[in-house]
């Protein structure tokens, strides 16, 4: 059993290729419901399709093996506005994410309140988390929060002269 401290060597160091990372452990999950309330008019809407989508999680380090979850769901339609709307997945992921909440906060917290670079941020969530997260990814979801580019354009106007009359290229 390893103890507070031991240092413990990354089994994946070194490795170049993707197929031989560890595979993912796979959690299967259901959000397959026959029927549904509307979002539109609130009345009854039937299921007329299940779907899969799978979404990759933090994953377990002792084990050093990333988690996917699988989530099955259900696809409805309402026959009185004619509007057609999936199980709601929002607690687990934002719409065509393929991480779940919990991935994308981290990510942001680590880059954004951390301070750490998006590619160290990136491999922060690998060693430690087992899910891999593409540093570009990390970037736009940051962005998209408007924490460090707020940050970034507070930091550029301070550095600016003021009085000076700034000129447009080709003015």
């Amino acid at each position: 059993m390893l103890g507070p401290g031991e240092y413990v060597p990354d089994v994946t160091e070194g490795i170049t290729s993707v197929a031989d990372l560890p595979k993912p452990r796979i959690q299967c999950r259901s959000r397959n419901y026959p029927a549904r309330r509307c979002p539109h008019c609130g009345r009854r809407a039937g299921r007329y399709a299940v779907a899969a989508r799978t979404l990759h999680d933090l994953g377990d380090p002792r084990s050093g093996r990333p988690l996917d979850l699988v989530i099955t769901y259900s696809k409805h339609h309402c026959p009185h506005c004619a509007y057609y709307f999936p199980a709601d997945l929002s607690d687990l992921a934002w719409p065509k994410c393929h991480y779940t909440r919990r991935v994308q906060d981290l990510a942001v917290r680590l880059a954004a309140e951390d301070g750490l670079p998006y590619q160290g941020a990136s491999w922060h969530l690998w060693r430690d988390h087992r899910v891999f997260v593409p540093f570009a990814t990390i970037q736009n979801w940051v962005e998209a929060a408007g924490e460090k580019k707020m940050a970034r354009a507070a930091d550029r106007l301070s550095r600016r002269v003021r009085g000076t009359l700034q000129r447009l290229p080709g003015h």
